[in-house]
């Protein structure tokens, strides 16, 4: 049942000049001049403006064609939002506000003027509206820009955006860090790699600061969940490996692997960002003979894809090696360029050459910074060695037909400069010689 004031509202209409005893005069300064005829209870009744400016005590009040006139002077971009607002005078509230407003620019433009106006029940229509549709991008920083400045009427417009407690952070942090680390099945890759994007995000350092930093309990929890990964990843080798060797591996089991190597790709930055690489290097380091096995098994053009990511994943693993944040024993040293040099030294000439192609080149091209990068990781964990291990790598360099890459010679030149003058520097030290 209507109310007896929705039913006196609905005896007036905006604009009806017969029964109307006000005019609103909404002027801007570039010389806008529009009149709406209204009435003097509706506007008393839902503005404090209004009811001042139709006050007795408003000593400028006009007469206009035996009306009260009042003027109201605005820019010209908010001129609509004047008329919007008179409408909304004249409209219930209750129920659905959706159809009023007429979009989330349109919604924020009468805000601002019913804010302006003191119109408390426009205002609240507004904030409920506001507060329960979803914006675009910039109409968010629209929103950003107005809201903060009307107090906390217009607060609940902002919840969405407040920043939430370091618990719920850290919970959401490791639920999605258990769901990108599961290996879901191929069909969910699409979730997996867009949760695998926010967790980076959330720890990258930007124009923000990370979104959280790691304690103990989160750490504890991220490395269970890159050993139940690196165990899948373990079994999947193994599996892989019992495929007589004269045989081709199927698609279905390139594309398993393939995916396993993204996500392992992945786990590098997480666990760089976390200082937590050691586990991986280890894993990835004892398992390399198998993975060079296993892409030696596949055609080459089923495979190649496959082959740039595993060279992604070791110029991690080996940078981590070569600059110390992991550090291994020298003979897991010495293993990892045994086994990757060569590798790397066979597959860049060969991805080169995919990369020219116009139909696979995006997606096998590799940075030349990252070739870069191997090479300099590659003299800086040969030249850790011992200088006997040193001279048998580079040896087998200056044989190999591919010596241009990667490039060793300042290996080279540091290991005769060492080897020159060892027995000088050394027994100047009173260092004993083997």
């Amino acid at each position: 049942m209507d109310s007896p004031e929705n039913k006196r509202r609905a005896t007036c209409r905006i604009g009806d000049r017969s029964t109307s005893d006000v005019v609103v005069r909404l002027r801007s300064q570039e010389g806008r001049d529009d009149r709406v005829y209204c009435h003097s209870h509706i506007l008393i009744r839902n503005s404090k403006y209004f009811a001042d400016r139709l006050s007795e005590n408003w000593p400028t009040c006009q007469i206009l064609d035996s009306r009260n006139c009042v003027e109201v002077y605005c820019q010209e971009s908010d001129l609509d939002y004047h008329v919007n607002l008179l409408r909304l005078f004249y409209v219930s509230m209750e129920g659905s506000t959706t159809d009023m407003f007429h979009g989330v620019r349109n919604a924020l433009g009468i805000l601002r003027v019913a804010n302006e106006l003191g119109c408390p029940r426009i205002i609240a229509a507004c904030v409920d509206y506001l507060e329960a549709v979803p914006w675009e991008e910039a109409e968010e920083e629209e929103i950003l820009r107005v809201i903060p400045s009307m107090g906390s009427q217009a607060e609940p417009i902002l919840a969405r955006l407040q920043p939430v407690n370091a618990a719920i952070i850290v919970s959401i942090f490791l639920s999605a860090i258990r769901f990108a680390m599961s290996s879901p099945s191929l069909s969910m890759t699409d979730l997996k790699v867009s949760a695998q994007e926010q967790l980076e995000y959330m720890l990258t350092e930007d124009d923000d600061a990370p979104l959280l930093t790691a304690d103990e309990k989160m750490k504890s929890v991220v490395k269970e969940c890159v050993k139940s990964l690196l165990s899948r990843f373990n079994n999947l080798i193994q599996s892989l490996l019992c495929v007589p060797k004269d045989s081709v591996l199927e698609e279905r089991d390139i594309q398993l692997f393939h995916s396993y190597l993204t996500d392992l790709s992945w786990a590098c930055q997480i666990l760089a960002k976390l200082d937590m690489m050691r586990e991986l290097v280890i894993c990835w380091t004892e398992a390399s003979e198998n993975i060079v096995k296993i892409v030696g098994q596949s055609s080459e053009a089923e495979v190649l894809e496959t082959k740039v990511k595993v060279i992604e994943i070791t110029a991690k693993i080996l940078e981590a090696i070569g600059y110390g944040t992991v550090t291994l024993p020298t003979a897991k040293r010495l293993h990892a360029v045994k086994v990757w040099l060569p590798f790397v030294r066979a597959m860049k000439p060969l991805i080169d050459s995919a990369s020219t192609s116009v139909e696979d080149g995006m997606a096998l091209k590799i940075d030349g910074e990252l070739w870069q990068s191997l090479e300099s990781v590659f003299v800086l964990i040969i030249l850790a060695l011992p200088s006997a291990d040193q001279a048998e790598i580079l040896t087998e360099w200056l044989e190999n037909e591919h010596i241009h890459y990667p490039d060793l010679t300042e290996a080279f030149e540091v290991w005769c400069y060492r080897s020159k003058v060892a027995k000088r520097r050394l027994s100047s030290f009173g260092v004993s010689m083997v």
